[in-house]
């Protein structure tokens, strides 16, 4: 039996449909220095149409005038925006911005719109350690938020499109802008910002005042939350795949809207929505969860070498309810990293936006890889702290291990007597089988027991593909040539760019594909000579052969744009079972005294057999019995 053969397909199956599943679709974006021309120009538009309207107002009028005290621009405003006017006499009426920061983020208000035009992170640099940029979320107009209000008059507003009136105050070291869009002196909707000291989540009060005269409640406000997601890491590929839109709903269900182009989901019941990048992400919570919303992801890189600003177009829509004829909404932003340890902190389920993998693979991440690389890393160097990681990983493995190349031997001592059954009853299938089975039990032999202890294994090491890509702590962290353990260690840059390979030359991945391809040439014998002679064999021991190289190969390629710190994992996890093997093969495992127990079994009384090799057995008896009976007829 060939256990460590299926488990090497399936691990080497589940590498190309993971690559597979996660090759996205690019589409051309224009670069900054095309939006900064074309944000001047519009400027220069701006100026000119305000020089216009001194001397007349103009045929269809702007939502929002700017032009205080000037008598035809008032009346224009007030046959435009209704009750909302009154925000057109106010001296905020005008390009305005105030700002909020405290030791870790800062923020940038803007009177027009009253929403957040740029979040800077004040300790993490965007591509590599040096680089002098700030990761900014929010800039160049990137993101906006709107509530669309629908007038007792039958008018229809953006609130984007209006002035907002800023009062900030501080209450101890806490900053609090309130943002006003009025329809009278007591007649407001108000965004409140309220930032603390050393948080990346800010207070959002949203709520109106004296607006139950003023806006038609009899359905809900539609609030929409867009950003179109900006580039901070190093390779632009790499971070696409793992920048998605995270929910909440349903009393704490979580789940995501997914890859690829024009994607939408519309759960119910939602209380916080994250336009999550790789390792920093936008997240909108609310108290009061929202009823329904409509939460939509696109992607943006269509071809890697030419879109290279932002990755997806996120957006959210959701309706904000009246309660007795106001809103009232207690919600929060959060910009910050993607950390499991910070977003566990507010315990608020927001680590669940990192991607720790489902069910047993979560586990093994949040209660075994979290907890002993974080005390690792926290006394060693991080690439240190990936190699002896690793090494304790394996070596609690090793029992496994141990067992799986145990079970290996036993049926590679057996394979000449299994062998000789298959030649014996050739024209006889079942008969085949039977036999073979009361060799197993004669011997003292469980096919079987090789192949659970190599599942076993499978969990942790899915479990590493999914820890080492959402490591905050890896980002720009070096080891040796690479310069950042959370991207790709480039060591010759190609002045082409290679199909699925990339314009650069790694060299974790090709450690990593050496050391797999030495692991496999050291198995494949092995489990070739203890498999027993079937039919189609030679078939599968070609493709076995075929698998040595096609392996490594595929290592080589697809991992050359991933993370350095999954590769060294990979390199140093293969490197040290082929030590393991090598000791429990040369220095532990001994066939002749293997064969020797395996003679003795036969003479003693066969084991009892479990339930379900007896109810195997019985199977097949009662199927050869049939088959006797069918011959006699």
């Amino acid at each position: 039996m060939e256990e460590k053969k299926l488990d090497l397909n399936s691990i080497i199956g589940f590498l190309l449909i993971f690559v597979i599943l996660i090759w996205i679709i690019y589409q051309n974006q224009p670069t900054e220095a095309s939006i900064a021309a074309e944000k001047a120009k519009k400027e220069q538009v701006v100026k000119e149409e305000k020089a216009n309207q001194l001397v007349a107002p103009p045929a269809a009028a702007e939502p929002v005038i700017v032009a205080v005290g000037d008598t035809l621009q008032l009346a224009q405003a007030k046959k435009t925006l209704g009750s909302f006017a009154y925000s057109a006499t106010l001296p905020s009426a005008k390009e305005g911005f105030t700002t909020i920061e405290n030791e870790l983020v800062k923020l940038k208000i803007a009177n027009k719109g009253g929403y957040i035009v740029e979040a800077t992170l004040k300790s993490f640099e965007k591509f590599k350690k040096g680089s002098g940029q700030l990761v900014e979320l929010i800039k160049n107009n990137n993101a906006d938020l709107n509530i669309q209000l629908q007038t007792s008059d039958n008018r229809t507003l953006n609130t984007k499109d209006l002035y907002f009136e800023p009062s900030l105050t501080k209450v101890g070291e806490d900053q609090i802008l309130s943002m006003k869009l009025k329809a009278g002196a007591n007649e407001f909707l108000e965004y409140k910002y309220i930032l603390k000291p050393k948080e990346y989540m800010v207070g959002f009060d949203l709520r109106s005042q004296g607006l139950n005269k003023v806006l038609n409640t009899a359905k809900p406000l539609d609030l929409e939350w867009n950003l179109k997601s900006f580039r901070n890491e190093k390779s632009v590929s790499y971070e696409n795949r793992y920048a998605e839109v995270h929910y909440e709903y349903e009393d704490g269900k979580t789940n995501y809207v997914g890859q690829g182009k024009d994607k939408e989901e519309t759960p119910v019941k939602v209380s916080y929505i994250a336009f999550k990048q790789h390792f920093f992400t936008s997240i909108l919570l609310t108290d009061k969860p929202f009823e329904t919303s409509k939460l939509q992801s696109n992607n943006l890189v269509v071809d890697e070498t030419v879109d290279t600003t932002f990755t997806k177009q996120f957006k959210a829509s959701v309706p904000l309810a009246f309660t007795n004829g106001e809103i009232d909404y207690n919600l929060n932003w959060y910009f910050g990293p993607s950390d499991y340890k910070t977003l566990k902190a507010y315990d608020k389920n927001l680590e669940k936006v990192i991607p720790l993998g489902w069910g047993i693979f979560g586990w093994i991440n949040k209660f075994i890889f979290i907890p002993l690389f974080g005390f690792l890393s926290s006394y060693i160097a991080y690439g240190v702290a990936i190699i002896v990681f690793t090494i304790l990983i394996k070596i609690a493995m090793s029992p496994i291990t141990y067992k799986s190349f145990l079970s290996q031997a036993k049926m590679k001592v057996l394979r000449p007597e299994i062998t000789e059954l298959g030649e014996k009853f050739k024209k006889d299938a079942m008969k085949k089988q039977q036999e073979t089975m009361k060799l197993y039990n004669k011997a003292g032999v469980n096919p079987m027991a090789g192949c659970i202890p190599a599942l076993i294994q499978i969990p942790f090491m899915y479990a590493s593909f999914q820890f080492f890509p959402s490591a905050f702590e890896l980002r720009q962290k070096g080891f040796l040539w690479a310069d950042d353990l959370s991207s790709f260690d480039q060591v010759i840059k190609l002045p082409f760019h290679i199909p699925l390979y990339g314009d650069h030359i790694s060299l974790f991945p090709i450690l990593a594909a050496v050391a797999i391809f030495f692991y496999m040439k050291m198995t494949s014998g092995d489990q070739q000579m203890a498999a027993p002679s079937q039919e189609g064999m030679p078939d599968m021991a070609k493709m076995m052969k075929y698998m040595i190289y096609i392996s490594p190969i595929m290592m080589l390629i697809f991992f050359n744009s991933y993370g350095a710190g999954l590769s060294l994992y990979n390199f140093i996890s293969n490197l040290i079972t082929i030590g393991i093997m090598f000791v429990i093969k040369n220095y532990i495992v001994d066939s002749e005294k293997i064969h020797a127990q395996i003679q003795e079994n036969k003479l003693k009384e066969p084991k009892k057999q479990g339930k379900f090799r007896q109810k195997l057995q019985e199977v097949m008896e009662q199927a050869e019995a049939q088959k006797a009976k069918d011959k006699k007829k």
